[in-house]
């Protein structure tokens, strides 16, 4: 019986890698289909609302913690077969990364490094050094909740967008499983591009917990209605990588590099991460957050969009 996994008060910030948050009115682990299904019915039943938690990478959880039934999907199988992956929602993406090079299977390397789920990565079309997980997404697993049933879907049927997808679209949609297709390579080429991409984060990433990229970052052509003459620069100063300008490169233009409202911080080594220096709250991380987008808005006229996903607020 899923009432018997149902914990009550459990702390969540833990289960986040910015280390931030309350806790969860109700918690549950899903590893099974019938596992999830038992616990959506359990919290319409109860008439309790309901989030979904997997890897807790890309999200800032309230203070005062999550009202309802929080449900972390621990489906986490990798299969391999022929070129192709089979990704439980729950399963780790750097997992993925390693078990796919033990395999002499590439195309996903640049994704080393990147905490959380594959399922996460799915839902907000992870992406990294040019390429995104839209490419290799061939097939998805999914639970609709309205028709309480399992269907596929194609990559198409995804609607894959930068840094988006109908996942986050739609709360009745919820990724169960992933078939990544890859195509074989040299096992030492595969090897040497993990080795690569590895140092460059180690180079340019916070070691402080963070939620990863706190903002999506602007695309030329909408900098360029918002601001020509920035547009110009980025272009001079070779910042514009797949027609889009970081937003870490705008956050430092603005003068916001090692901005701090108590414990949460504008990383010194990369403008788009805000890191927990230790005591930061969720308040102190939206507050910084507002900050950010407000004095963008005002110095160079254009208004950033929020890749964390907002948690009980």
């Amino acid at each position: 019986m899923i009432e018997s996994k149902i914990k009550q008060n459990i702390p969540l910030a833990p289960l986040t890698t910015f280390k931030i948050g309350g806790p969860a009115k109700f918690f549950v682990e899903v590893k099974t289909k019938d596992e999830l299904i038992r616990a959506l019915d359990w919290a319409k039943k109860n008439k309790e609302p309901f989030v979904i938690l997997a890897g807790g990478s890309n999200v800032l959880i309230n203070d005062k913690g999550v009202d309802g039934l929080a449900i972390k999907i621990c489906h986490k199988d990798i299969v391999v077969r022929a070129e192709r992956i089979e990704c439980g929602a729950g399963a780790n993406l750097i997992k993925a990364v390693r078990l796919a090079m033990s395999n002499s299977l590439t195309g996903i390397e640049w994704a080393i490094g990147i905490p959380g789920t594959v399922g996460g990565a799915v839902r907000g079309n992870a992406g990294a050094y040019g390429h995104c997980i839209q490419e290799f997404a061939e097939t998805a697993e999914i639970f609709n909740i309205k028709k309480k049933k399992f269907v596929q879907f194609s990559n198409k049927d995804c609607q894959f967008a930068y840094k988006e997808s109908m996942f986050r679209q739609s709360n009745d949609l919820l990724i169960w499983q992933i078939i990544l297709k890859l195509r074989k390579g040299n096992v030492d080429d595969i090897n040497e591009l993990i080795d690569k991409y590895l140092k460059h984060r180690e180079q340019t990433q916070p070691k402080l917990p963070s939620a990863g990229c706190a903002f999506k970052n602007a695309t030329l052509a909408n900098l360029r209605e918002c601001n020509a003459n920035l547009a110009n620069e980025a272009e001079e100063a070779g910042v514009v990588k797949g027609g889009k300008v970081g937003a870490g490169w705008l956050i430092e233009k603005a003068g916001l590099k090692g901005k701090h409202i108590g414990g949460a911080k504008v990383s010194l080594e990369h403008a788009n991460f805000i890191v927990n220096t230790g005591k930061a709250t969720a308040e102190d991380v939206a507050m910084l957050i507002s900050f950010i987008k407000q004095q963008i808005r005002t110095k160079l006229g254009v208004q950033l969009q929020e890749e964390i996903q907002y948690f009980g607020f």
